[in-house]
């Protein structure tokens, strides 16, 4: 072992109302099924409302209607969240069908895929929250650890591809997400009629008594295909193989977006190459990496209580250390990793059977019939006629597998006959465009951002358009606060929400996710987004090198100079 000398951070003084919450708790159970079972109440008390994270469900409000009611003396609406955990985006066509569903049973009637690869249900009532998530477990999927400070849904590789190497991270996914779920019988009990326990629930030899100081993400890839944004997570899990054998693991740790406006403690950050790991030694390693959280993390400042903030105080080989104590050994430097790719999975992809898949364009991740568009009446008539296997994608898109070569008309003409638009329809910054759920149903959001994707979208493409740039790839993320869901910080262009209207603009990362941009204005107002771009577009499509993406050629030109083509053309926009 290392010696490498250290001293432990100093337990807090006080710790953080959330940790107080959780040591009470009784393992997640505080008054979560009192509380439930009043229907003289619509909502959960404070404490509850903490505990329901890592069940899977979120206490929200409808943000349109708040301020009138508060006006007129009545209370908010009060409704939930509820998230499922589904690893790698892997459903069944039956799950899928029972999930749709349920939508309209419970929900409103709308299933919206995340960019963790999983559904989230909207607009459930309290009343209603038992039997959905009861009904999700008839399903063999669960709520449980798809938010709160636990590991949460473990996201993969999307493309089904029949190989042994996708196969390995689809298994490997699976695993995972199986181990390392929290050992407390509080869901079963309140949520699946189980046999109710008294005293304290069995002991969590992973999680110990308080779980994790904060939410814990783990994401796994190869070089060839980081779809998944491997380095935002807090563990990547990079696999090595020489053609379909693995070679092992390359485990990075501490990345993370969340942040908070004006306080410069907080920060974005990508994971770092930690150690190489053998095939079949995966899973301790991972442990140990959870364990090394969970004992040095910050509990007392949930702001600071990520892994990314322990890594940068203590240091890498302290940190690496402190793994290989878990562990019980010692670990290979990390291997060096080769150029990292993104694949588009929209449109027909060969899987290597005989069979096909199919990448459907789902805007913001949002399954619902709007309009002229009934994409979700299509998806479940092909889901119903044709059976596919079900992914979904990081980039909050849908992918329909195993499709037989002989039903792929029908499946396409299904799509259209609904009108739905297809991936060849759109141009790259539609394809690539992501926007977290925000205004109005997120707590924390400080202005909109699904509800402006399609605005912001065309405004900034017809900027593109003008100088010959409509097929040019770039990646666009618009989040309605700091907090980064729609991984902001990570892509060519990031509009952050700053207050109502306004948007922090963020560019200069790499299409490929191994780059974090920066931020280059404060304050943008929603309509002049693509008045600031404009001239950047204009610059970028005379002064580029070669194939240079537009996030390099930004990070390339530096925010001085970037700044200053905007001041040319509109100076009073820097706020």
């Amino acid at each position: 072992m290392p010696d490498i000398s250290y001293s432990l951070p100093a337990r807090p003084a006080k710790l953080s109302k959330v940790e107080a919450i959780k040591e009470e708790s009784r393992q997640l159970r505080g008054a979560i099924a009192e509380t439930l079972g009043d229907s003289a109440a619509d909502k959960f008390e404070e404490s509850e409302v903490q505990l329901l994270k890592t069940h899977g469900i979120y206490q929200q409000f409808d943000r349109d209607t708040a301020t009138e009611r508060k006006q007129a003396g009545l209370e908010k609406e009060h409704q939930f969240m509820a998230r499922v955990r589904i690893p790698a985006g892997r459903l069944t066509a039956d799950q899928y069908l029972k999930l749709d569903g349920f939508a309209d049973d419970y929900a409103n009637g709308t299933l919206r895929i995340t960019t963790r690869q999983t559904f989230q249900f909207h607009g459930v009532l309290k009343g209603d929250l038992h039997e959905l998530i009861h009904a999700i477990s008839g399903e063999l999927l669960t709520t449980m650890a798809a938010c709160g400070d636990v590991v949460r849904n473990v996201t993969a590789t999307p493309a089904p591809i029949r190989d042994e190497v996708h196969a390995t991270l689809d298994r490997t996914a699976a695993l995972l997400s199986s181990v390392l779920l929290p050992r407390t019988t509080a869901y079963h009990d309140i949520w699946v009629d189980g046999e109710k326990v008294t005293g304290d629930a069995v002991e969590e030899p992973l999680y110990g008594a308080t779980y994790l100081p904060r939410k814990f993400k783990i994401g796994l890839a190869t070089p060839d295909d980081n779809s998944i944004d491997l380095f935002t997570n807090d563990l990547g899990v990079i696999a090595h193989f020489d053609g379909q054998r693995l070679e092992g693991w390359t485990l990075a740790v501490g990345g993370g977006l969340g942040m908070t406006h004006n306080k410069p403690k907080t920060y974005p950050r990508l994971a770092t190459p930690l150690l190489f790991v053998e095939p079949d030694g995966l899973l301790p390693a991972v442990e140990a990496v959870i364990k090394v959280q969970r004992d040095h993390g910050d509990r007392a400042d949930r702001k600071h209580a990520r892994l990314k903030y322990l890594l940068d105080e203590m240091g890498l080989p302290w940190f690496k250390a402190r793994v290989e104590e878990h562990a019980g050994r010692t670990y290979d430097p990390p291997r060096p990793l080769p150029r990292f790719r993104i694949v588009d999975h929209l449109g027909w992809h060969t899987q290597g059977d005989g069979k096909w898949y199919l990448g459907v364009p789902v805007p913001s991740g949002r399954v619902a019939d709007i309009g002229d568009s009934r994409i979700r009446a299509a998806l479940r008539t092909i889901v119903e006629t044709h059976q596919p296997s079900i992914v979904l994608t990081p980039a909050q898109d849908i992918l329909l597998a195993d499709i037989a070569e002989d039903a792929k008309e029908a499946v396409e003409k299904i799509l259209r006959d609904h009108g739905v638009t297809l991936a060849g329809d759109l141009s790259p910054l539609e394809r690539w465009a992501l926007a977290c759920p925000a205004l109005p149903t997120c707590g924390l959001a400080l202005t909109e951002a699904e509800r402006v994707r399609q605005p912001l979208v065309a405004g900034i493409l017809e900027r593109l358009t003008a100088y010959g740039l409509e097929r040019e790839t770039i990646s666009l993320r618009i989040t309605g606060c700091p907090n980064g869901c729609a991984r902001p910080y990570a892509g060519d262009i990031g509009l952050v929400g700053r207050m109502p209207g306004y948007y922090a603009l963020y560019v200069g990362g790499d299409f490929e996710g191994t780059r974090l941009n920066f931020r280059l204005l404060d304050k943008v107002g929603e309509s002049e987004v693509p008045t600031v771009l404009d001239p950047l577009f204009k610059a970028f499509s005379a002064e580029r090198q070669g194939p240079e993406g537009f996030g390099d050629w930004c990070g390339r030109m530096g925010p001085a100079h970037l700044a200053a083509l905007i001041d040319e053309t509109m100076p009073a926009v820097s706020i």
